[in-house]
């Protein structure tokens, strides 16, 4: 464990969106659209999952056995085909790899959400 207070999932889905896609990326308006409605998606789930707001989430609550939860609800009560889940899961790794890099506290959590396959 690091010494540093590590930052709120807010606060990095936050900076995501600003620095890392805006700013050092430079993704498409559409991208950026498909980002933010997967972590809204995801959040929402979460929060009914783990019965709290959204706010109140932290980035070591996405562990691989809520994505996979969250990724089988998207094809089965969504009706999401295999190509939209996909899509959604390659949004999820992005993020999680972008707060790997803020949230060391995290990684083991991370690196076990990243395994999962597409």
């Amino acid at each position: 464990m690091s010494d540093r207070k590590a930052p709120s999932l807010s606060n990095l889905v936050q900076r995501f969106f600003l620095e890392h896609l805006g700013q050092h990326r430079a993704v498409s308006r559409q991208t950026v659209a498909a980002y933010r409605d997967t972590l809204r998606l995801l959040l929402g789930f979460a929060a009914q999952r783990l019965h709290r707001t959204p706010s109140a989430i932290a980035l070591l609550d996405l562990d691989a056995p809520l994505l996979l939860a969250f990724l089988d609800h998207l094809e089965k009560e969504r009706g999401n085909s295999v190509r939209s889940r996909n899509a959604r899961l390659a949004a999820i790794r992005t993020f999680l790899k972008y707060a790997g890099h803020h949230d060391i506290d995290a990684l083991a959590t991370i690196e076990r959400a990243l395994a999962i396959p597409q």
